[in-house]
Order: C-alpha cells, then sequence, then structure tokens
C-alpha cells in the first residue's frame, strides 16, 4: 500500500456506511480518521438519531471482530476485560477474554456505568492493554472504541471524567437529518434493513497497514507551530478553566494527517487544522464556571482562539 491509497481505501469504508448511513459524510470522515490513528470517538446525541446503526455500520465495513457492550450502573469492570476462573476439569485458572478483546467495541451508553467500571477501559484505551491478576494481555490492532452517550438523560448517569474523555480522539454527535435525508432514511428502511446485508469493504490488514503510513503525510514546522499555538491559545483564554493538553495537540496533529489523506493531498494546510480543531479539542476544554458536558460553550473558545491566531501561509508538498 502506498501513502495516497489510504484515501481510496477510506473511501471504499465510506461508500460502504453509505449504504445504511443517508448523509452524515462529515461524521463518516471522523470516524475513519478515529480508525486509521487508532484514536477512539464519542458519539454524544439523544435518542434515535443513528448513533448504535452507525457504529454497527462501520463495525461490519471492515472484516474484523466486533462486539458490543452495554454500559448499565450493575456493568463490572471484569464484565467487559474478562476473569480468571477454575477449571474444575483441568483443576487450574483460565483466562476468559471479556469483550473489550476485539477490534472494533462499541460501548452503548457508557456513561450509565459506575465511575469504577470507566475507569476500567483507561488502560485499553491509552496502552491498547489490559492488565488482570497481574498479567498483562495486549489488544489485537486495529482497536477503536466507539462509545456512546445521551446528553439529555441525566437520570442513572455518572459524568466521564476528564482524563476519560481525554481518551477519545474526537467527541461529535449525529444531530437530526433534513428533510431530504429524513424521507430517504423512510425509504431505505422501509422494507428491509439493509444494515443486515452489509458486507466488508476493507481487510483488518489494511487498516493496519494504512495506520503505519499516514504519519508519513508532510508536515511544515509552520503548521506544527500554528498546532503548538493554538493549543496554548485554549490555556490562556479568558474563559478557559482548563485548556488542551499535549495530548490534544499530538492527537490533532495525527487527525490533520489523515483529514490530509481523505481530501487526497499528502501534506497538511492550515484549513485541515481548522476542520479538525474543534472534533479533537472540543472536550478537553473545561469552561469557567462549567463542565466539559458544555461544549457549545467549548465550541465558542475554539473558535475564538482560531480567529485570533495567526495563519500560516499554506504550502503544498
Amino acid at each position: 500500500m502506498e501513502l495516497q491509497d489510504i484515501g481510496s481505501l477510506a473511501g471504499r469504508i465510506k461508500d460502504n456506511i453509505a449504504k445504511v448511513i443517508v448523509g452524515k459524510e462529515d461524521i463518516i470522515d471522523l470516524a475513519m480518521i478515529c480508525l486509521i490513528t487508532g484514536g477512539h470517538m464519542l458519539l454524544e446525541d439523544v435518542p434515535g438519531t443513528g448513533k448504535t446503526v452507525f457504529a454497527r455500520a462501520l463495525a461490519s465495513s471492515v472484516d474484523c471482530s466486533f462486539h458490543r457492550i452495554q454500559f448499565t450502573p450493575d456493568l463490572l469492570p471484569s464484565d467487559v476485560t474478562g476473569i480468571n476462573f477454575f477449571n474444575q476439569k483441568e483443576n487450574n485458572f483460565v483466562f476468559r477474554p471479556g469483550p473489550i478483546f476485539s477490534n472494533i467495541v462499541l460501548a452503548d451508553e457508557i456513561n450509565r456505568a459506575t465511575p469504577r467500571t470507566q475507569s476500567a477501559m483507561l488502560e485499553c484505551m491509552e496502552e491498547r492493554q489490559v492488565t488482570i491478576d497481574g498479567e498483562t494481555r495486549g489488544l489485537s490492532a486495529p482497536f477503536l472504541v466507539m462509545a456512546t452517550q445521551n446528553p439529555v438523560e441525566i437520570q442513572g448517569t455518572f459524568p466521564l471524567p476528564e482524563a476519560q474523555l481525554d481518551r477519545f480522539l474526537m467527541k461529535t454527535s449525529m444531530g437530526y437529518p433534513d428533510t431530504r435525508e429524513g424521507i430517504s432514511i423512510l425509504k431505505r428502511f422501509k422494507e428491509n434493513n439493509p444494515l443486515a446485508e452489509l458486507k466488508a469493504a476493507a481487510a483488518a490488514s489494511e487498516i493496519i497497514e494504512a495506520s503505519r503510513l499516514y504519519s508519513k503525510v508532510k508536515v511544515s514546522d509552520d503548521i506544527l507551530e500554528y498546532i503548538t499555538k493554538i493549543t496554548e491559545a485554549t490555556r490562556k483564554h479568558p474563559n478557559a478553566h482548563l485548556g488542551v493538553s499535549p495530548r490534544g495537540a499530538l492527537a490533532l496533529l495525527k487527525a490533520v494527517q489523515v483529514y490530509a489523506l481523505l481530501k487526497a493531498r499528502t501534506f497538511v494546510t492550515p484549513d485541515d487544522v481548522k476542520a479538525m480543531a474543534a472534533p479533537v479539542m472540543a472536550h478537553r476544554i473545561i469552561p469557567k464556571g462549567l463542565s466539559t458536558e458544555n461544549v457549545s460553550a467549548s465550541d465558542k473558545i475554539i473558535s475564538d482562539v482560531l480567529a485570533h491566531t495567526a495563519v500560516p501561509l499554506e504550502q503544498g508538498e
């Protein structure tokens, strides 16, 4: 696989997902970026907007293992990671892997689990490994956690802590369809469920190869300085209690490299940085007097930062 082939790979997967999901090309692009960079995605929206269907369509479009975890208040960490149980026939302990040992994991309504169970996800998402009873086991590549949560219903939920939010490469929402898209959805699902007939459009090995290559996308020193200045500006903004960390800056760098490939380029432009700034950074900012759940306030901070940060001249290859 060549560097420029990553765009066509993502295009195949996007076209396949589009057989189920109507519109939402920008959201599909974000999912492609998370999949290729090895990042994770948090979908926050009201019920019925297609979050779960979208995650399933993505998993079905790549020939790899998939598990859905329904997060509830009584879910235990071992229900996610797995346990060592005593096998009486063999007279020894045997490890039974949990659903986290999959390539793509749908963490449905993740904010319904207790903080103890949520913390079990931290090592998995950051280090791609699970430690149980002192033994560490690696997770297979590719590995993507796509989590969903409902921002409206707060009864029986546990807000995600900042440390866990920071593990998500991006946070976005599906949003309601417009009239034309709504009609298309009704027509598409009127007689059958296209998700049940969806076939894989890419192999797991192709995703792994793309993950190895995308970092070769050219990023000039001016773009690196631009990313750094934007990150620093979020920390100094008068309305921000907590700005973007160095991990957030690295996440933005990875995102813009793949985004450039999706736009059929092998180099990053300032417009790429502007396009990825909000999805990558908004959930990492805590506005003063508010929580990270107030994404609109965070978006305003990012818009303000982008408007007041000098943009470098665009440079090609």
